[in-house]
């Protein structure tokens, strides 16, 4: 018999960004090979509003976790007699360390979505507040817990793996790339653009708006093509970054697919943050060819070759764009697109956590 499952997880709300399209993979994933041995316990989301909340964020009840709902997991615990614990997230330290208390027996895995201690610290250095320090703190001290109390961790590349150990003495057990669910239909491109352009594909967080304000300043203006920006909130810089007539700030969408079909190509100009980017797996999903940072291939290493061009600098960009017609060999790359399906799919992910969890 199959061993009991408990999937604990933020509840998704119906805007997800990359993060949150990887918790849903992961649900599916897990609901799928333990079926009627799986339970799922969600918690949703809430910012502190009292100081008696704020106070608590930094004993490790944060992104909705309290007291109350560690005891409801506890019980849950009990009462199924649950073997393994999948703990979403490396923000629930607090949970881990009640349930290597009250149920020592059941193995727990934390999955890392990327280092968080990493990705607040880089928060706080982009717009420094007590605000934005809070939130760092906080975050780095319920990180620790999870790795203290995890059995096994699960993060998404070895360059985070590696940030784990120096940030906190322990590094990974096991890397599983970030990958997406398949969103291709095979609807061919309409060209509702009248011309070429570059993609640009991120919501208003730092590590996006930093780059792509990089970007329009340093790049946009020297390359014969336009550039398009999609992404939640990122109409709201509409202003800051359409700072030439090459540049267009779409903003929210619903759906991307049309806009990646439509694109002459990917650009990924991010130098900060953690984990892996979606919109790389995404680009490969739908057969584009990216240009981006190291930053934005981090634990996509081993397929930047066929993936795209890696550009450090804006006169790299400059270059890798004005060649691009080496680069683009066809509006939807079948090569790309099988990259996707074999590193980055649901089928690939199924395979590494069902490994992992020795099913």
């Amino acid at each position: 018999m199959k061993p009991k499952l408990l999937l604990i997880t933020n509840k998704l709300d119906c805007n997800i960004g990359g993060r949150e399209q990887l918790s849903s993979l992961n649900h599916s994933i897990l609901e799928d090979v333990y079926k009627n041995q799986f339970h799922l316990v969600e918690v949703e989301k809430s910012p502190p509003v009292s100081f008696y909340e704020k106070v608590s964020a930094f004993r490790g009840y944060i992104d909705g976790l309290n007291m109350a709902n560690i005891i409801r997991i506890v019980e849950e615990v009990t009462a199924n007699n649950i073997d393994q614990v999948f703990i979403d997230g490396s923000n629930f330290g607090e949970l881990t360390r009640a349930l290597k208390s009250s149920a020592p027996q059941v193995r727990i895995y934390t999955f890392f979505h990327n280092v968080e201690a990493r990705f607040f610290w880089g928060s706080f250095k982009e717009s420094p507040s007590i605000r934005s320090l809070s939130v760092f703190i906080a975050n780095y001290l319920s990180e620790r817990k999870s790795v203290k109390y995890s059995n096994k961790i699960i993060c998404l590349n070895e360059r985070d793996s590696s940030l784990l150990g120096k940030w906190y003495g322990r590094r990974a057990n096991y890397t599983s790339p970030m990958s997406i669910l398949d969103k291709f239909t095979g609807i061919k491109s309409i060209n509702k653009a009248p011309q070429r352009f570059a993609l640009f594909v991120g919501g208003d967080f730092y590590a996006n708006i930093s780059g792509i304000q990089w970007y329009v300043e340093n790049v946009s203006a020297f390359v014969d093509i336009h550039t398009y920006i999609v992404g939640r909130g990122m109409e709201k810089l509409k202003e800051k970054l359409e700072i030439n007539d090459k540049v267009r700030v779409i903003g929210e969408v619903d759906s991307l697919e049309q806009w990646y079909l439509d694109s002459y190509l990917v650009i990924a100009p991010i130098f900060n943050g953690s984990g892996m980017k979606t919109k790389v797996a995404e680009a490969l999903m739908f057969g584009k060819k990216i240009i981006g940072t190291p930053e934005a291939f981090a634990g996509y290493e081993s397929i930047v070759g066929s993936a795209g061009v890696v550009c450090n600098n804006a006169q790299e960009f400059i270059t890798a764009i004005d060649n691009a017609e080496h680069l683009v060999i066809a509006n939807h790359d079948s090569a790309l697109r099988e990259v996707y399906q074999a590193n980055y799919s649901y089928g690939a992910a199924k395979k590494r956590l069902e490994n992992i969890l020795k099913m």
